[in-house]
């Protein structure tokens, strides 16, 4: 069993034992999270939510709070001496879902 859910303003297609990175949400290490806007619950019946299903929830655990790599953004204009150099590190949750609970 699958599901779609939605957090962070991006869907994110998730499976019971999957790990995935999502952005930044609030919680510590090994706290439990339950996403309750589950757009679809796929496997041999699928339900689609209009916008959301109604009782599903996805549970899930968080394991790491960290930032990614550094993005270098660097903006050039030839001839003209325009140089900006700029790093960002961006903060993201690392989960693990537990359980998909569909109705």
């Amino acid at each position: 069993m699958y599901a779609v859910i939605k957090t962070g303003g991006k869907q994110y297609r998730v499976s019971e034992g999957d790990r995935l990175r999502v952005e930044k949400l609030e919680g510590e290490v090994g706290a439990k999270i339950n996403f309750a806007e589950v757009l679809m619950i796929g496997g041999e019946k699928v339900s689609i939510g209009a916008p959301h299903i109604k009782g599903a929830v996805v549970t899930a655990e968080i394991l790491a709070q960290d930032r990614a790599k550094k993005v270098i953004v660097f903006k050039f204009r030839r001839r003209k001496n325009y140089r900006r150099k700029n790093g960002h590190r961006q903060p993201f949750t690392e989960l693990k879902v537990t359980s998909v609970v569909g109705v």
